[in-house]
């Protein structure tokens, strides 16, 4: 489990095709404190790390993974959030984050706000859960975020320079494809209720 709350910004160093699986190899500030087998979020999608090579290691992504999140176009030197699954006792400074992607979205307006930005994204939902509520969580390219404006098929969140310069948000601009997670305490009721229909 993940709470949302980016440790570090990761750089894609090799891509490489295996069979249908995608192997990346990823540098950044905490490799030295990794350890084989261990779950590691990159732009929202956990991932397990299967071979460190001293600053570097490697993630092994499967086709359902490359089919259902933005993991496919990744390139050589693109950055990537990252964050470590959390520890029984820490603070959840986020909200429960699975680093299991449910739809990829896709930006539709960055706008500046003497200060912050405001971000739309659109998406289409694929299952009954995925929703977004105002001031509800949601998780873009694994960041928790509050959402601000909501719609069926839409919603947007605004973000404070600390998360701008600290993410991939710096990067995101119109056109832009996102991991989106939505909250599993909504998916969880919507499927009761639709159990309660049915």
């Amino acid at each position: 489990m993940f709470t949302g709350i980016i440790e570090s910004l990761g750089k894609i160093v090799k891509t490489e095709r295996v069979g249908s699986n995608l192997e990346l190899w990823v540098s950044c500030d905490f490799t030295n404190e990794l350890k084989v087998d261990q779950s590691l979020a990159h732009n929202g999608i956990c991932l397990t790390v299967v071979e460190i090579v001293n600053d570097t290691y490697r993630v092994t992504a499967i086709d359902e993974t490359i089919q259902k999140t933005t993991i496919g176009s990744w390139l050589e030197g693109n950055q990537v959030n990252l964050e470590r699954c959390v520890k029984v006792g820490d603070r959840l400074d986020g909200h429960n984050v699975q680093g299991h992607v449910d739809v990829v979205g896709k930006c539709i307006s960055k706008t500046e706000n003497e200060g912050s930005w405001k971000f739309t994204f659109e998406y289409t939902p694929k299952e009954l859960g995925h929703i977004t509520v105002p001031k509800g969580s949601i998780a873009i390219n694994g960041v928790s975020l509050t959402v601000v404006d909501s719609s069926k098929t839409s919603f947007s969140v605004a973000i404070i320079p600390f998360t701008y310069e600290h993410t991939t948000f710096q990067f995101i601009e119109n056109g832009t494809l996102v991991n989106l997670e939505f909250d599993i305490m909504g998916k969880y009721v919507a499927a009761y209720m639709a159990a309660l229909s049915s």
